[in-house]
């Protein structure tokens, strides 16, 4: 499918609803709307039968929606575009985890987004942003972005080189309140500071490490080395689950054993037990399920 195509079909349409699901999945927005009203948003998935218990869910690598349109090669967790899977909607208020790889001088031409809190770190590579509030910014492998699209913003995104692929993550989390006003930030992390340890890179404080957003959100990332072993306490165990995403690496969490890509979500959990049956890589994301 031609770039253009691709964004006219997918994401360059106008607003999106509060969960985008509507837009990105051709769903009728009345039955989208009654069905998430009725359900809690944790519990949009099939029970994880590899670790019998049903507060759990796992997402192998290759069980993840493909997208391939040439010069953009995705792996989708969840629900998105052409790729419509009625147990992967979302991990509670965790809409989209996009694993994007942008060939050379390419990109995603302007777009609209509405209230969503949408954050990407890029893995290699730098990606170019513009934005409608005069934001013209490249983040690279370090950095982590969030835009707050709130009453609505228009952007896009580029490879800003012409020799190599740019790989990111894309994340959108739904927001806790509607209609904000619009922000962006981006700032670079210190990589040697998550070693063996965990770094936060996201919050719901503009006090704290890393960037905030408009939710009840914490994310970490840590690159823990073979052997290694260290627990996530969660900050609102009652609320929250974490979906951990194997970004390199084996490792066993909770009694899981996980790899390169594979995604794992807890709720009704205090804490997670992690171990590193390799060097890993690993990005926790803790949001509200409901």
């Amino acid at each position: 499918m031609k770039r253009k195509e691709f964004l006219k079909k997918t994401i360059a349409g106008g607003s999106l609803s509060i969960l985008g699901v509507a837009a990105l999945a051709n769903i009728n927005k009345a039955e989208t709307k009654t069905k998430i009203e009725n359900e809690k948003l944790g519990y949009n998935h099939l029970p994880n039968k590899e670790y019998k218990t049903m507060n759990t869910v796992l997402h192998k690598a290759d069980t993840r929606g493909n997208a391939n349109h040439g010069w953009l090669q995705s792996k989708h967790s969840f629900s998105f575009a052409n790729y419509h899977n009625p147990e992967r909607m979302h991990f509670g208020v965790l809409r989209v985890l996009n694993d994007d790889k942008v060939s050379p001088g390419m990109g995603f031409g302007t777009h609209a987004h509405q209230n969503m809190e949408i954050i990407s770190i890029p893995m290699e590579g730098d990606l170019e942003h513009k934005d409608s509030m005069d934001n013209t910014t490249v983040i690279k492998s370090g950095d982590i972005q969030v835009l707050s699209a709130g009453t609505g913003i228009t952007h896009s995104e580029y490879n800003k080189n012409k020799d190599k692929q740019v790989k990111f993550l894309q994340i959108w989390i739904i927001p806790k309140e509607k209609n904000v006003t619009p922000r962006y930030d981006q700032i670079t992390l210190d990589v040697e500071d998550r070693v063996n340890q965990f770094q936060q890179v996201l919050s719901p404080n503009s006090e704290d490490s890393g960037v905030w957003i408009h939710q009840n959100a914490w994310f970490n990332m840590t690159n823990l080395d073979k052997g290694k072993a260290l627990t996530y306490k969660l900050n609102d165990p009652e609320k929250n689950g974490v979906y951990a995403f194997i970004l390199n690496g084996d490792a066993t969490i909770n009694n899981q054993s996980l790899n390169t890509r594979d995604g794992f979500g807890l709720w009704d959990v205090n804490q997670l037990d992690i171990k590193a049956d390799s060097n890993i890589e690993l990005l926790l994301m803790e949001v509200p399920m409901h």
